[in-house]
């Protein structure tokens, strides 16, 4: 996936600004910054989901997105879910697809289970079920972990791990980030201050001596540009 010069203005102000940047097969990539950074922003934009005002986005093959508050239907079932999504994807063969679905994300034991009764772990794998469908080329998560308690989150990121598939998150858990992502994107006022790994960014802040921890190193960063 390749992003050129995307920019989103909503009347006088700016949501993005020119950002560019390049996504490598199988790459976990974070997108971090402070609140109206401009994240979720972005992650519509490479799903499809918004028009940006300026740019384009290049990808070679299908797109799965998976946004902070999907639209489940509770009273449905796991596997009723995840047939009704697959048809509005137009999957050609819907009983293979959530069959192969269900398996992948370690759900074909609860697929009768009304969605509402899961846990927040479970329903979260629903939704990424639902962003699979589709057999993603990349997978776009908007806050995956921000409604899941510490065990849950570790095994939503070693479900994801085990993936293979490319992996774009947003996250206000920079930890995580650190933890999870070979790479990533800082956004801040809708401006990309930089792309790299997590060691990368601590460097550019002077290092474990000055910057005890990635948060810290992270703020840091953020202060020294001016944010």
């Amino acid at each position: 996936m390749r992003a050129e010069s995307i920019s989103k203005r909503y009347g006088e102000r700016d949501a993005l600004r020119s950002v560019s940047f390049a996504v490598t097969d199988g790459e976990k990539v974070a997108v971090i910054g402070p609140n109206g950074a401009g994240k979720t922003t972005l992650l519509q934009i490479l799903a499809g989901a918004l028009k940006p005002t300026a740019g384009s986005v290049d990808v070679d093959g299908h797109v799965g997105w998976v946004p902070q508050h999907p639209a489940l239907y509770s009273k449905l079932s796991v596997a009723e879910n995840l047939r009704l999504f697959a048809r509005l994807e137009r999957v050609p063969d819907v009983g293979r697809t959530v069959g192969r679905m269900l398996e992948q994300t370690a759900l074909a034991d609860r697929a009768g289970d009304e969605v509402g009764l899961l846990s927040g772990g479970n329903r979260q794998r629903v939704n990424i079920a639902i962003g699979l469908l589709g057999d993603p080329r990349v997978l776009l998560l908007d806050e995956p972990s921000a409604s899941l308690d510490p065990r849950q989150r570790e095994r939503l990121w070693a479900f994801l791990a085990e993936l293979g598939t490319t992996v774009i998150f947003s996250t206000h858990d920079v930890g995580e980030a650190e933890r999870h992502a070979d790479r990533l994107l800082v956004l801040a006022d809708g401006e990309l201050l930089f792309t790299g790994t997590p060691a990368e960014l601590e460097a550019e802040t002077g290092g474990d001596a000055a910057t005890p921890d990635f948060e810290t190193a992270f703020v840091r960063f953020l202060h020294e540009k001016g944010h």
